[in-house]
């Protein structure tokens, strides 16, 4: 009977803390795998740029041409591709905040 309940003890103690916590190094390949995401976080910026210039010249040439609906668009994308940038340029403290915030749920 006390080994029951030893054993329901230890489980209920590893139900709030399985002692799994992030470790540099566990796995190979994981220089290669922060190259590859940096590159795509390259790529996403590089794209958001193109965007942002694209939909600045829609927004301008909808504009000075009295095409309200081109310019609506315009504006759209600008703000599209700048919330983008936003998103791309703080992804890492974003999930560097909430990762910390995690390891504060008990």
């Amino acid at each position: 009977m006390e080994f029951a309940i030893k054993l329901v003890e230890k489980i209920h103690y590893l139900a709030y803390d399985p002692g799994v916590t992030p470790r540099e190094g566990g796995l190979p390949g994981l220089d290669v795998l922060k190259n590859v995401i940096s590159s795509v976080n390259l790529f996403g910026i590089i794209a958001v740029v193109g965007a942002l210039a694209v939909s600045a010249l829609v927004w301008a040439w909808g504009h000075h041409s009295g095409g309200h609906q081109a310019e609506a668009n315009g504006k759209k994308g600008t703000i599209g591709a700048a919330g983008c940038a936003l998103l791309l340029g703080a992804a890492n403290g974003i999930v560097a905040f909430f990762s910390a915030m995690g390891t504060q749920v008990h």
